[in-house]
């Protein structure tokens, strides 16, 4: 076990590159693109359109498991390229990370057959999915999810991510990257929330835009060899399905896509993104890859989004298979196409994609000059990144690769996310002087600090990646002192990749060893997964973990529940009897760390909750619920249960200090469309060490055509403040952010009188 040292106090700095680039100007990459095109075969054309796994090109028997050490087959790579001209290869091989060095040697000998074997020496475009940092790398520095990102309310956290993320990406020399993902986190069932900024759109805007700047660059300079081209993923409304399961149907009306789900793709896609990747799913019964409305109208001419629009895993072929929407696989390639789609992720039997699209084109079905605006878009994403001038970045030209710098970036973004939910008696922070218990599956287990997505598709393989990182036991051991931590899981993981199947372990020696303690520090949650995997059927936190943190309670020594775990399970059969609830979401490789330096007081916890924590499982409303979901005291002889009952309101978090509200101040009781307001707000820091606040304020609209919401959350910003300081904070309101979208689909600003609320301070505004 080895210690890393890092700062502990939240240090909001910049990775700083020296490494220069030449931007070409954008009518220059226009014609070349344009000479380019003119010289291509339909053949050529289609090739530039599809996409394969690595594995296809690999050492394996077959197409879809390479052999042990990895090796790209030479006569495989060249009928993919030379014969088929395929334009993007994406992923690891055998599920794994690899060193960034083997990363170089595989990449450069992809690109010399792409640029010396091929009749137009088209570069080979490679992607990745790095979703919290190069997470295929090995010794790349992971960061906390982004659910956890969210949770810090500082976008400052979302941009390091990203710039971070980019510069060790393209260390292994590769130039694309399947992420930021904005989908919207509003259902607590689904096993993707933690890929997300939470169930906020406007969190979820403002983290998305500083995910793709990071990623991008402040300006149009994809082409810097430390930037890389992002990837919204997945639009539109991917993340709610009826049944909360991944990739099943979800039903959306228009006015509800358009006012939560749109903003945060509509704001990247204004900020210059280049490139989407579609919903796998179903809205309303139509297969979104089918979508000419979802993907031409609404994506392509609508926001005018002019980059590469990309499947996600085997969806068209899913269109055929899966959706029964097409009887054939040309059939289903026709209506992806047709409906807009640029490049199939195939991502193994391209030999039939090719010859099919050939097809359909030679037949008329599919037009080409629906095919000629799909490569062209590809390949000025080619020509934008430099790929035709420098088609493998190597690994020795990125000294910071893995550095401490980068670290310090990561452990900060923990510390400023893991969020204090209940802290009863001021039982935290613990003294350093405490004799504690760990126990909890989650209480030594790099693999579910982590989450899926991290070294491996679930990571499963963390532990081997991630051995020199310390989990909370080993954190807290080497803060306290080995002599002072007793550690009994009582509960563990079985280990065979299915995140979901636990077994009970010593809970009886766990309870008879918490009587001997100061306290318990009880680690609970759940293990890695990602993606259908992670569906489950009961939102409760499991029988195991559950009857281990009652039997540990029963002891009467105070128990600090920590939570580790990539979306809410309910816990309100267990939280009345825990002093205090610590929630650290996702909080990646120096989670542990953070999560330590806050038990016992180097860290303030500062994080908030960016979803609503529900207290059932058939309780699942979100903030921004109607009025008629609340809970009245009364009606008539009888009470009724509310579906809006949180265990925790999103939002919610707790301070080692104390912060008070005062002068709330607006410039004007009437908004106009010409007329913003300036809404401010004293923050004064009443207690006695300092302290980070996430100062939010929300509008409500009182009356409308549509029923409003309750409140929505318009503005937030954190400041950091020492005991006894008053700082100002101020916020521009426009009309536009207290306008809703009507049942024909166009945002409205009615008349009438709404709500401005910060912290326990309210006023009231009107808009004519």
């Amino acid at each position: 076990m080895k210690k890393i040292q890092l700062m502990k106090s939240a240090m909001y700095g910049f990775v700083c590159l020296t490494i220069s680039c030449n931007m070409q100007p954008q009518s220059e990459i226009d014609t070349r693109v344009n000479d380019l095109l003119s010289q291509m075969t339909l053949e050529e054309k289609v090739g530039q359109m599809t996409q394969i796994t690595l594995d296809a090109v690999g050492n394996g028997k077959d197409v879809f498991t390479s052999n042990v050490p990895f090796a790209i087959d030479t006569n495989r790579l060249k009928k993919a390229l030379v014969d088929y001209h395929v334009g993007s290869i994406i992923n690891t091989t055998n599920n794994y990370a690899l060193p960034p060095a083997q990363w170089n040697s595989i990449i450069g000998q992809i690109q010399q057959t792409a640029t010396q074997q091929t009749r137009l020496k088209v570069p080979v475009i490679y992607g990745i999915d790095a979703i919290h940092g190069s997470t295929y790398a090995e010794g790349a520095i992971l960061f906390p999810q982004e659910i956890t990102v969210a949770a810090s309310f500082n976008p400052v956290h979302a941009y390091n991510m990203a710039k971070t993320s980019a510069y060790e990406t393209r260390a292994c020399g590769i130039s694309w990257n399947f992420s930021p993902v904005l989908d919207l986190g509003s259902d607590p069932r689904f096993s993707r929330q933690f890929e997300g900024f939470g169930e906020d759109p406007y969190v979820v805007t403002v983290m998305g835009e500083q995910v793709v700047k990071g990623y991008e660059g402040m300006t149009d300079s994809i082409n810097h060899p430390a930037k890389l081209a992002s990837c919204l993923k997945h639009f539109l409304g991917y993340s709610v399905p009826y049944s909360g399961k991944d990739r099943t149907p979800a039903f959306i009306s228009e006015n509800v896509l358009r006012e939560y789900h749109l903003p945060p793709f509509k704001a990247a896609v204004d900020a210059g993104v280049e490139s989407v990747m579609i919903n796998s799913g179903l809205i309303n019964g139509v297969s979104v890859h089918a979508s000419y409305d979802i993907i031409t109208k609404l994506l392509k001419q609508e926001l005018k989004f002019d980059g590469v629009v990309v499947t996600d895993w085997m969806d068209i072929i899913n269109l055929q298979k899966r959706d029964k929407i097409a009887p054939t696989n040309k059939e289903a390639i026709k209506l992806a196409v047709n409906a807009g789609i640029d490049m199939s992720m195939v991502p193994y039997d391209y030999e039939n994609f090719s010859k099919d699209l050939v097809a359909l084109v030679k037949s008329g079905e599919v037009k080409e000059s629906r095919i000629d605006d799909a490569v062209r878009r590809i390949l000025k994403l080619k020509f934008k990144l430099g790929l035709f001038e420098n088609p493998l970045t190597k690994l020795t030209d990125y000294p910071d690769f893995g550095s401490k710098a980068h670290a310090q970036l990561a452990y900060d973004a923990a510390a400023d996310a893991i969020t204090l939910l209940k802290n009863s008696g001021d039982i935290l922070p613990l003294s350093k002087t405490s004799k504690v218990l760990v126990v909890g599956p989650n209480a030594n287990s790099m693999r579910s600090l982590n989450g899926g997505w991290s070294y491996s598709w679930q990571g499963d393989k963390v532990d081997r990646f991630a051995g020199l990182n310390n989990t909370i036991l080993e954190a807290i051991r080497l803060e306290i002192g080995e002599k002072n931590v007793r550690y009994i899981p009582g509960v563990s993981y079985v280990e065979n990749g299915k995140y979901f199947e636990e077994k009970e372990n010593n809970l009886t020696g766990a309870v008879a060893a918490a009587r001997n303690v100061d306290a318990v520090i009880l680690c609970v949650g759940e293990n890695s997964y990602a993606e259908k995997p992670g569906d489950l059927n009961d939102l409760n936190l499991s029988e195991l973990q559950t009857n281990l943190a009652k039997a540990l309670a029963k002891t009467g020594k105070p128990v600090i529940l920590v939570l580790n775990e990539g979306r809410p399970r309910c816990i309100n059969s267990i939280e009345p009897q825990m002093k205090a609830v610590v929630q650290t979401y996702l909080p990646g490789n120096y989670g542990g760390d953070a999560l330590t330096d806050i038990l016992f007081g180097d860290v303030n916890p500062s994080g908030r909750l960016p979803y609503t924590y529900p207290a059932y499982p058939n309780s699942i409303v979100n903030y921004y619920h109607k009025l008629s979901e609340e809970q009245k005291p009364s009606e008539g002889a009888y009470k009724y249960e509310s579906d809006y009952n949180p265990q925790y309101e999103f939002g919610f978090g707790l301070s080692y200090t104390t912060f008070i509200y005062s002068n709330l101040k607006i410039s004007s009781d009437v908004i106009t469309d010409n007329n913003p307001i300036e809404v401010s707000v004293d923050i004064t820091n009443s207690g006695s060490r300092s302290g980070k606040e996430v100062v939010m304020l929300y509008t409500s609209d009182l009356y409308a055509s549509i029923t409003p919401d309750v409140k929505r959350l318009r503005r937030f910003e954190k400041i950091a403040l020492k005991p006894g300081e008053t700082k100002t904070v101020k916020f521009n309101i426009a009309s536009t952010d207290i306008a809703y979208v009507g049942l024909d689909g166009k945002w409205i600003t009615e008349p009438g009188e709404f709500e401005i609320s910060t912290g326990n301070l309210k006023s009231k505004i009107s808009y004519k």
